[in-house]
């Protein structure tokens, strides 16, 4: 489908002339109104993997059978064979702890000799990349040597409480409603006095009260316990047989009051991966699911409890990084199994009534109060910190072992991941926004042949991070939602073109830079950042384009404005704040200017406001309204559109 017109089209004069307003860049001859940008072809396809997918075998991730005991035959061991990059186990087996007889031709599984505790006279496994695993034990040796009184105590509550209820923190204006929906509780408050001596476990119930007994939120405590189906932790630590950075060092330093849980059988307590941090990431990847009008923040506290791992000297990085790899792949693949579809609706339509009847919202309110915390009652709500601190536990510093310019792969399945975070998006252009953000190759653990160990969620809820082809993007504002309105505020790079349609709003806040040019066909498109619409020309066939820059909106091409139902929507501050500035020719065949003013920011009756500025400006719009002022004259320059306002 070609989304611009094939010629050129063209204005009587005398329409052109009859529009209000004083001043003229027009002679007396025909408007030429440029073509759309052109076609960029068909927008990019992300193939699956050629690899054997982790949510077509995640029942395989078992230990105690012989069938599913190797890397070859377990889903859970397989995904994090980046690992044995870094370290060669004492054999490549589920058997730390381990046996099972012989079946169907797989030979029986005989218990490893490892020992779990490093350099003690036994045979142990072999460190292949020495750096990787210094770095590995050091940063947590650096890390509780420095760790603050604070940190201790949140590493000691997400230790013992349930992971689910630590991952409501995520939720913040609406965790204790969600609390109380899902009757979840703790007994773990803080650290008490004798937990130097005492192993103090939590009473609560970790994710709530799910099926019929809790009727109004059943399903959705049902979905976070859905994804932890065949999704253990315990095949991967007994077929790595790594040991806990306590064991490697007596520099790490395990917080005093956690102590008294360390394991006594070191040999069936392999530190690699971890499972609290696994864990952690399921749960928060439902949580979104459900309310992704929460979506980044409630994953930001899943990869931080992974970090609390750390600084209470239980885990390390690596074992941490591998946690959220796993757990990524089994809550997508418990999520994309279609024999939860039902399952997955209703718990999305569940916790949506129950916490707006909890919090006196509708649909026109909720998404605002569920952003509606501040820094000081909301861990959460600081966006570029959350943005900061994920990117930082995406990887933890290492350095990279391989090649960091390879192409990501996106795993079978994993577009479900967005599937509510970005419902107008189609499977395949969900899978186009996974493969574009996705973090760097090279690292540690990481690569794994499908893609698991690079996704990037965080980053994914913001949209594309690059457009190839053309970008059709359809919203419907009826379904409300992000079908309604969501923003994007990834750098968008690329050649592709992007075309809005459908009746919802479209906010870009990124630098973005892609050359293949903007089509608004219908709905909204609102520019938040200077370079919010690429380095290409735009072009506005219908629906409304919004500018809230905090500088003028820089558009590098031409940029075309059609007469019938469109609207330029120019929220104005000072230093030319909301206005436009073009490179090129800005061509206005018609259509509405309305001129709204930024919050604090008020001109007084006489004053003048350049509103437009272009290489060479050509005709004029049908209305100018001004928000304030009834009397406002138009002039039209070469080059600039000037209003002066009068009363």
């Amino acid at each position: 489908m070609r989304h611009f017109s094939p010629r050129p089209l063209i204005l009587a004069a005398s329409v052109a002339l009859a529009l209000s307003g004083c001043g003229s860049n027009v002679e007396d001859q025909p408007l030429v109104i440029p073509p759309a940008p052109a076609d960029q072809g068909a927008a990019e396809v992300v193939p699956v993997p050629a690899a054997t997918a982790f949510v077509d075998t995640i029942a395989t991730n078992q230990r105690g059978d012989a069938r599913y005991a190797t890397l070859a035959t377990n889903a859970g061991v397989r995904v994090l064979g980046g690992f044995l990059q870094i370290w060669k186990p004492l054999t490549e087996i589920v058997d730390a702890g381990v046996t099972a007889p012989a079946v169907d031709g797989f030979p029986a599984v005989v218990a490893s000799k490892w020992s779990g505790v490093p350099n003690d006279g036994t045979a142990d496994g072999t460190v292949l990349n020495a750096a990787v695993h210094a770095a590995n034990i050091g940063y947590v040796a650096t890390a509780t040597a420095s760790r603050t009184d604070a940190q201790a105590l949140q590493a000691y509550l997400d230790d013992r409480r349930g992971k689910g209820y630590s991952v409501t923190e995520g939720l913040g204006p609406l965790t204790a409603a969600w609390r109380t929906a899902a009757q979840q509780t703790t007994t773990i408050t803080g650290i008490p006095a004798d937990a130097t001596s005492v192993l103090y476990n939590d009473g609560g119930n970790n994710t709530g009260v799910g099926g019929s007994a809790n009727a109004a939120f059943g399903s959705v405590v049902d979905l976070v316990n859905l994804v932890g189906n065949n999704a253990s932790t315990e095949p991967a630590k007994r077929f790595y047989k790594y040991a806990r950075p306590y064991r490697w060092s007596s520099s790490v330093q395990v917080l005093p009051a956690l102590v008294p849980a360390k394991s006594s059988t070191p040999a069936t307590d392999g530190g690699f991966t971890s499972g609290h941090s696994a864990e952690a990431v399921r749960d928060a990847v439902a949580m979104a699911y459900a309310l992704p009008e929460r979506y980044q923040e409630i994953l930001s506290r899943g990869l931080e409890l992974g970090e609390s791992r750390i600084l209470a000297g239980m885990h390390s990085p690596l074992d941490v990084l591998s946690g959220r790899i796993l757990g990524q792949a089994s809550a997508a693949a418990n999520l994309a199994d279609p024999a939860n579809a039902a399952r997955k609706a209703a718990a999305v339509t569940q916790a949506h009534a129950t916490l707006m009847a909890a919090t006196g919202t509708n649909a026109d309110t909720f998404a605002a109060f569920a952003q509606s915390g501040t820094t000081a009652n909301d861990r959460f709500a600081d966006y570029s910190v959350n943005k900061a601190n994920y990117t930082r536990r995406s990887t933890y510093g290492f350095a990279p072992i391989a090649a960091t310019g390879v192409a990501a792969a996106v795993p079978k399945g994993a577009e479900v991941l967005l599937e509510t975070r970005q419902p107008y998006l189609s499977d395949a252009q969900r899978r186009v926004v996974l493969k574009t953000t996705a973090l760097p190759s090279g690292y540690p653990v990481m690569d794994d042949a499908e893609g698991w160990g690079r996704l990037n969620l965080f980053a994914a809820a913001d949209g594309y991070a690059a457009f190839s082809g053309n970008v059709v993007i359809a919203m419907d504002a009826g379904k409300g939602g992000f079908n309604a309105a969501d923003r994007w505020r990834n750098d968008i790079s690329g050649t592709g073109k992007l075309v809005k349609q459908g009746t919802g709003v479209l906010k870009l806040a990124g630098n973005n830079s892609w050359t293949g040019g903007v089509e608004l066909a219908a709905g909204g498109l609102q520019a938040e950042s200077v370079t919010a619409l690429g380095s290409g020309d735009v072009y506005v066939s219908g629906g409304t384009l919004t500018v809230t820059a905090p500088q003028a909106l820089k558009l590098a091409g031409k940029y075309t404005q059609l007469a019938g139902a469109t609207t330029t929507d120019m929220v104005i501050g000072a230093n030319g704040q909301g206005s436009l500035s073009v490179a090129a020719t800005a061509t206005i065949g018609g259509g509405v200017l309305r001129i709204r003013f930024a919050n604090g920011y008020k001109p007084k009756a006489g004053d003048s406001l350049v509103v437009l500025t272009a290489g060479s400006l050509k005709g004029r719009y049908t209305s100018i309204s001004v928000d304030g002022y009834s009397n406002v004259s138009p002039v039209y320059g070469a080059t600039t559109l000037t209003l002066n306002l009068g009363s």
